[in-house]
């Protein structure tokens, strides 16, 4: 997969806690996979569900760092996430 292609989790329409469990099977399922750089779509809306993606995201062993999409890739309805990487992930 090249840098400019992300795998992605489209979360719309789902719960708080069914959005979290898939966004957490699939950033252990992107990690295993070798992916370095994923892609959460969670919506604007109000802005719920993107904050529960964002703390799940801050506290999650295999993600190194997240931010907001740039405006052509969604801005704040879409997180970009970069996954950790070595020997110093145990999950």
């Amino acid at each position: 997969m090249s840098d400019d292609q992300y795998d992605e989790l489209d979360l719309h329409h789902l719960n708080r806690t069914e959005a979290l469990i898939k966004l957490d099977a699939f950033l252990n399922s992107s990690f295993l996979a070798g992916h370095t750089r994923v892609k959460i779509i969670h919506g604007k809306g109000k802005g719920i569900l993107r904050e529960a993606v964002w703390q799940s995201l801050n506290d999650h062993p295999l993600v190194d760092a997240c931010y907001p999409a740039g405006d052509a890739e969604g801005s704040f309805g879409v997180t970009i996430v970069r996954l950790a990487s070595g020997p110093h992930v145990y999950y």
